[in-house]
């Protein structure tokens, strides 16, 4: 009960690189169990900064049934400022709390369970919606490390890509990741300067970057049946939104923060415009056709986060790569007379 983990950042890259379609499966499941009310996810919390109003850092508590019987909290910083000076754009810890006694039972670098819960949860959308593992033309925009995520988790999954074009508005991070996608993942690639000619070649496209307000405003930026997965989840604007099927991980969660779902629904008074969630399309309570665009909006639960950080910390203990933190707990017991 009173033993005590940290689990370091290459440590969870290399479990999660070699057990990706694990952790597509472990997504899957924990939708669902959300989806069935076996989970506590509350608002994130946003820390802002007067001085600093692209900054921020979040908190996510949750608590996760099942199998998993866990809770924990997420605290994960997004300071954009970073790419400027060639780090990353996010930093985070996670904190994972037995159910039984809320004693804290592991730490690990988060960054990489963060990207990795996102990843999943866009190519298992993709696999849902367009009901295949196949695709003409796939476009990414936004070159950073989550759309690099997103990528190696579609070769997992044995997608199969006519080829892969990367729009950024600085033209050496679009570069960056064509060439890791081809040298390393095996898909055709090439840049383009242009985001229309990104958008109007794709049959999926994905939005990761950075942005603080809509951009993708021309009523015809979408084709009907084109499948979006809007992970930066501000990119598209509020017409666009209406007019599409709208399939999101929470709607709850999804409808804030000025989100292109929120301003939808603050535009229109209404939230006619969703269609439903992914468990309830996973479950065939709800359908998308070909007539017009589908968006998957995922606000990013709390509980992936725990159901992939779990499966990370019980992979790398099983292989003797976690580090234990001897007497992490001053006392364990009430009166000192009965100390373990």
């Amino acid at each position: 009960m009173f033993e005590f983990s940290v689990v370091g950042g290459a440590t969870a890259r290399d479990v999660i690189s070699r057990s990706r379609p694990q952790i597509v499966r472990e997504v899957r499941t924990t939708y669902l169990a959300h989806d069935d009310g076996d989970s506590v996810n509350p608002d994130s919390y946003f820390l802002r900064f007067p001085d600093k109003p692209e900054a921020r850092i979040i908190a996510l508590p949750a608590y996760l049934g099942g199998e998993h019987d866990v809770a924990g909290i997420k605290w994960i910083g997004s300071f954009p400022r970073n790419i400027d000076s060639g780090i990353p754009r996010a930093s985070a810890a996670l904190l994972l709390n037995d159910y039984e006694t809320g004693y804290p039972f592991a730490l690990l670098e988060a960054s990489q369970i963060s990207a990795a819960r996102t990843a999943a949860s866009a190519v298992l959308a993709a696999e849902q919606l367009t009901g295949s593992r196949t695709a003409g033309h796939l476009s990414v925009i936004g070159g950073g490390i989550i759309a690099r995520n997103v990528l190696e988790f579609f070769a997992a999954q044995g997608w199969k890509l006519g080829g892969v074009t990367v729009h950024d508005q600085v033209p050496e991070y679009a570069e960056a990741l064509a060439a890791h996608t081809a040298e390393h993942l095996g898909y055709q690639a090439a840049t383009t300067p242009s985001l229309e000619v990104a958008l109007l070649k794709a049959d999926i496209v994905v939005f990761a970057t950075t942005a603080g307000e809509p951009y993708v405003l021309e009523a015809n930026s979408f084709a009907p049946g084109q499948v979006i997965l809007n992970i930066s989840l501000r990119d598209i604007g509020p017409e666009l939104i209406h007019d599409a099927y709208n399939i999101l991980d929470d709607v709850d969660h999804c409808l804030k923060a000025n989100t292109s779902p929120h301003l939808a629904e603050q535009k229109y008074g209404n939230r006619e415009f969703i269609t439903g969630t992914l468990a309830q399309h996973i479950r065939g309570r709800v359908t998308t056709g070909t007539d017009k665009p589908v968006i998957f909006s995922p606000f990013g639960l709390g509980v992936l986060d725990l159901a992939v950080g779990l499966h990370v910390y019980r992979e790398a203990r099983a292989a003797g790569e976690a580090v234990a933190i001897d007497h992490f707990f001053g006392e364990t017991a009430r009166w000192p007379s009965q100390q373990r």
